[in-house]
């Protein structure tokens, strides 16, 4: 057959691990019901196993005029007072003094495709955790962008030495370098960063960017369900130790913070320490926001701006009731784990926990779990369980059901 794609397209069809498994559980929910564990969506459920949406979010959505909803942004870069409003969100409670912008963007993974498509070139490299969001990888390559990996883990510690490794090798086969950190709440570990770690890393980013720019994507899509959230971006305030060479790019997520993943509303934060470097960074941006979707929904965007300003109280309440149950819910499989031995990546909190399982053996693990109606995601080197949407009653028993599985498999 002739192709009609353009020739460096990857004709291969899309494979998502997680919705596949979902659409598994959901199936399998509708023959067996409470028999089935379901740990597979990144979506907070309650303990009734219904999705969550925010009340203190959607009543006023719902509320609003419908010329609001309709209406166009006000520019590409996304509403002046929404991105007023983000910035000071994401950089609640630090002391930050670097130039920035804030561009909205269809979620946080606008942020980040935008940033990997802004600062490489077509064959140039990324460099991407060995465990972490299986998007970055196709984010890359769908603009003929190449990726390699780090090791995330040390023993229980951020394999720093590895991250350092990965900048050299890029510094010297391109002259500059994009790295991805997904921090606080890494998905699918839970694993966050101590500030000594952060003091290392932008200590290792100076060091490495004295020879060429480095581009620090930080993915902070579960920032808001930290356990500590008073304290949650004081590691921000290392990044004003950047050197001139060294930027970094937030990518916050709506809709991880609202409950609101529907309505596709997110920002890149744009921090250095030149506001020339800055504006640069935005003016690309921009154009890949004209480019690809124009306008981030105005309504998404009026709401979050009233959520943070008018009903802040009502959403910290009503968001911190689930930060409490993500506790109960991870604090007991962590506990069961133990108690049996299941082997497990370091945990500090947010939605999800992997279990370390022989790379070999992973597939047929997972296919194990679900002829036992138990659904969780494949990871490099793991199996995620998203205690996000595991009721409590569902959660105890878990660990030890999974490693007698998975003492089953040869």
């Amino acid at each position: 057959m002739m192709s009609f794609v353009r020739k460096d397209a990857n004709p291969n069809p899309i494979v998502d691990t997680v919705f596949a498994v979902a659409m598994y559980a959901m199936l399998d929910k509708q023959e067996n019901g409470d028999l089935v564990t379901d740990a597979t969506i990144g979506s907070l459920f309650d303990e009734d196993g219904n999705f969550v949406a925010f009340h203190s979010v959607f009543d006023h959505y719902d509320a609003l005029d419908h010329r609001i909803k309709g209406a166009y942004a006000a520019s590409f870069l996304g509403n002046p007072d929404f991105c007023r409003d983000v910035y000071n969100w994401v950089t609640q409670g630090t002391e930050l003094s670097l130039a920035h912008s804030v561009i909205a963007t269809p979620g946080g993974s606008g942020a980040i495709s935008s940033a990997i498509t802004s600062f490489l070139d077509k064959g140039e490299t990324i460099i991407l955790p060995d465990i972490g969001w299986s998007s970055y990888e196709l984010m890359a390559t769908q603009y003929n962008i190449n990726f390699t990996h780090y090791q995330m883990f040390d023993g229980d510690r951020f394999n720093l030495a590895s991250v350092k490794e990965a900048l050299v090798s890029s510094m010297n086969t391109q002259g500059r370098a994009v790295l991805v950190v997904n921090d606080p709440c890494h998905n699918p570990t839970g694993y966050s960063l101590t500030m000594e770690e952060w003091e290392e890393l932008v200590r290792i980013l100076n060091e490495v960017s004295a020879r060429g720019p480095i581009i620090l994507i930080d993915d902070i899509a579960y920032i808001d369900y930290a356990y500590d959230g008073a304290h949650s971006r004081a590691y921000m305030n290392t990044f004003n130790q950047f050197s001139d060479n060294v930027m970094a790019v937030i990518a916050f997520s709506c809709s991880k913070a609202l409950t609101s993943y529907g309505l596709r509303c997110g920002a890149a934060v744009i921090l250095a320490q030149k506001q020339e470097a800055v504006r640069e960074a935005e003016i690309v941006f921009e154009k890949t926001a004209r480019a690809i979707w124009s306008n981030i929904p105005n309504a998404a965007m009026a709401n979050f701006s009233w959520v943070v300003n008018e009903n802040r109280d009502a959403y910290l309440a009503e968001k911190q009731q689930y930060i409490d149950l993500l506790k109960q819910r991870s604090s007991l499989f962590l506990k069961e784990a133990e108690a049996c031995g299941l082997p497990l990546y370091p945990y500090k909190e947010g939605f999800f926990i992997t279990i370390k399982v022989d790379p070999a053996k992973t597939e047929a693990i997972h296919e194990a779990l679900m002829r036992d109606h138990i659904y969780t995601v494949t990871m490099p080197g793991g199996i995620r369980v998203a205690v996000c949407s595991l009721p409590l009653r569902k959660t105890s028993g878990l660990a030890e059901r999974i490693l007698q599985i998975i003492n089953t498999v040869e």
